[in-house]
């Protein structure tokens, strides 16, 4: 176990979520296994003349300096070597230098692809893959291209690699890290073929597992202690590595709208947790450190200073043992920005990030003319709608209708109307005015404060998108300082040269708002989806095993029924459309009975190469229901099931 200078010997149990935490070593290890089998391990193989044959030594040569895979040991190699048996012993010698573990792997059914990579600011590596038959296609495609796609945008986030190889080998489990050598469980199904979860899972867990070379293999935190400090940091570099992959790569964590789900959940702790108190583990540790770092690299810091900062923490820590308060402390100090209230809320609350347009005002510039002021004036109060009980006043005789006389001067004067008063008194108030501030008070600027809450607790900057009248959009970004004075409500004063008609938080959706529908002002209708599912199966276990049993009896009994219309069909003759009713007064009543105790209905086919189509009404006994099951009896007797493939 490890010693520190801040706890001493870390001697706390390993009991299956902190994992590891250890010291640095130089290992030589020697391994002997029956001749037949291939050996990947830890550091660098020591004596390939020994143990590789002239072929394969020259095609390892041939792999370092190749820009794409090259087979080591091939697929036909690794089939042959599978099936003979071993004859003697092999010793593969491996060396690996100021590592904190070591690993290997051995099988006799081993292909092993390599190809060189060239370290961005170091030297020269190899990339490899080691996997078994039933791995391809995928991993020969896959597997050795993620490896150096990791090196290369690791050591530009990172450090350099500094070691000889970084190994992915295909191995009983999801995925697991070791220094230069890692074990990555996808594979494609008997058949050949993957699904498109399969391929990005192989890419995914590549990615990931060799990134843990550097966090924590490198940059050594205590795994025991802090989970997040190497898999949060290595799931975050790996969502940088997977969006260099391609574009729209499918990210499993680390855009911030994937977050929500877990930062609104009332059953969870904050990041800064002991692994082994870690609620909904992959979401603490893996999730939201991603997403927050994340976050601090596009919103808050940008690309340029983060990446500076990362790099600085990388450095500074590598090889050494780095806390919480180290990665914190790095990246303020080589960024230059306070970010106490970042790390407060991201990773010692379980505040959330909702953020809504509570209010919108526009104000008008007065500009105190009265032939400008006065008609808008009017025409605002003219708008008003119309009280209630005035409205419903109408048709009812008042007094002054009775008693003219009562009507005097005031009847007839509107507050708003312009007097020659008011333009005298305008132009007195524009001679008292300032050299330059007349001409101010006639520019049509537009002025609009923004009112926002607070409803996620979380302090988070503020990514305003703004639509003015002529349907151009404009971004304002206000720093979270803006919450310092009051966390729950803030103003913002927007002046514009165009009135300005929607506002929105969050337009490019990059802070993880978890209710959308109080971004917008005005707001909008919130558009949902609803859909007609079928009605769920209820059946049991043993329904659902009795019917599958009396499927296999369905099919043999249409088997059997088939072969004996085919065979009676062929001395009907040429015109095979009417033989099949005619055929079914010859045929055994006994074999038209399905295992339900229901007739098989059997129709003629028009079909070149078949000579009919029998159908079971299935479990349900309702023809024309989903659990229908349909046959096609070929002329050379043969009876295929018809598969109905569900439409999407």
């Amino acid at each position: 176990c490890a010693y520190t200078d801040y706890t001493g010997w870390q001697h706390k149990q390993f009991i299956g979520s902190g994992e590891f935490t250890l010291e640095f070593g130089d290992y030589r290890v020697a391994i002997t296994t029956p001749d037949t089998f291939i050996v990947s391990a830890s550091g660098e193989l020591l004596n390939q003349q020994d143990v590789l044959n002239r072929d394969q030594q020259d095609r390892l040569g041939i792999a370092r300096s190749s820009h794409r895979p090259v087979f080591i040991v091939t697929p036909e190699e690794a089939l042959e070597n599978e099936k003979k048996e071993a004859t003697g012993e092999k010793t593969w010698i491996f060396e690996a230098r100021n590592v904190r573990d070591f690993a290997w792997a051995a099988s006799p059914k081993f292909i092993w692809d390599a190809m060189g990579v060239s370290v961005p600011g170091g030297g020269q590596t190899m990339a490899m893959s080691f996997y078994p038959n039933e791995g391809e296609p995928l991993w020969s495609r896959y597997s050795t291209h993620a490896v150096a796609h990791t090196i290369e945008v690791y050591s530009r986030m990172s450090i350099p690699y500094p070691y000889p190889v970084a190994i992915s080998v295909n191995g009983p489990i999801g995925g697991m890290e070791y220094p230069m050598i890692c074990f990555n469980g996808p594979r494609p199904e008997k058949d050949g073929t993957y699904s498109e979860r399969t391929k990005y899972g192989l890419i995914g867990v590549v990615i990931h597992e060799v990134g843990h070379n550097w966090f924590p293999m490198i940059i050594n935190s205590d795994e025991r202690q802090w989970t997040w400090m190497d898999e949060g940091l290595n799931t975050f570099v790996q969502f940088i590595a997977e969006q260099l992959w391609e574009e729209k790569y499918p990210s499993r964590r680390g855009e911030a709208r994937n977050i929500v789900g877990f930062t609104t959940s009332t059953h969870q702790v904050p990041i800064m947790t002991n692994s082994e108190q870690l609620l909904q583990f992959g979401s603490n540790a893996y999730a939201k450190p991603a997403t927050a770092l994340n976050i601090l690299r596009e919103s808050i810091l940008g690309r340029e200073l983060f990446d500076f900062a990362f790099r600085e923490y990388s450095q500074r820590w590598a090889f050494k043992r780095p806390e919480p308060a180290d990665l914190f402390r790095t990246l303020e100090d080589a960024s230059g920005i306070d970010l106490d209230w970042f790390w407060r809320g991201w990773f010692y609350s379980t505040d959330h990030c909702d953020l809504a347009v509570d209010r919108v005002v526009r104000f008008h510039l007065d500009t105190g003319n009265p032939d400008v002021e006065k008609p808008l004036q009017k025409a605002e109060r003219d708008s008003d709608p119309e009280w209630i009980s005035r409205k419903n006043n109408e048709g009812l005789t008042i007094r002054t209708e009775r008693y003219p006389e009562l009507l005097d001067f005031y009847n007839s004067f509107d507050e708003m109307d312009v007097t020659e008063e008011d333009r005298r008194g305008y132009e007195r108030f524009i001679s008292r005015l300032e050299d330059g501030d007349a001409e101010l008070i006639n520019r049509t600027w537009n002025f609009t404060v923004v009112q926002m809450r607070n409803f996620g607790g979380l302090m988070m900057p503020i990514p305003l998108t703004v639509t003015y009248e002529s349907g151009e959009t404009e971004d304002f970004r206000l720093h979270a300082e803006v919450w310092r004075q009051d966390p729950r409500v803030v103003s913002k004063l927007l002046v514009t040269r165009e009135p300005i008609t929607r506002v929105e938080i969050d337009a490019h959706m990059e802070i993880g708002d978890a209710d959308r529908t109080n971004n917008v002002f005005p707001p909008e209708i919130d558009e949902q989806r609803i859909r007609i599912r079928p009605e769920r199966d209820r059946s049991n276990p043993m329904q659902k095993d009795r019917d599958e049993r009396m499927r296999i009896e369905a099919n043999l009994a249409a088997g059997k029924l088939g072969k004996d219309i085919a065979s009676r069909m062929k001395g009907i003759g040429s015109q095979p459309v009417p033989a099949a009713a005619r055929i079914l007064g010859d045929v055994d009543p006994y074999t038209l009975i399905d295992p339900w105790g229901q007739n098989f209905a059997v129709f003629d086919s028009v079909d070149d190469d078949e000579c009919a189509r029998i159908v079971s009404s299935g479990p349900d006994g309702k023809p024309g229901s989903e659990d229908d099951i349909s046959w096609q009896v070929l002329k050379d007797g043969s009876v295929d099931e018809i598969v109905i493939q569900d439409e999407d």
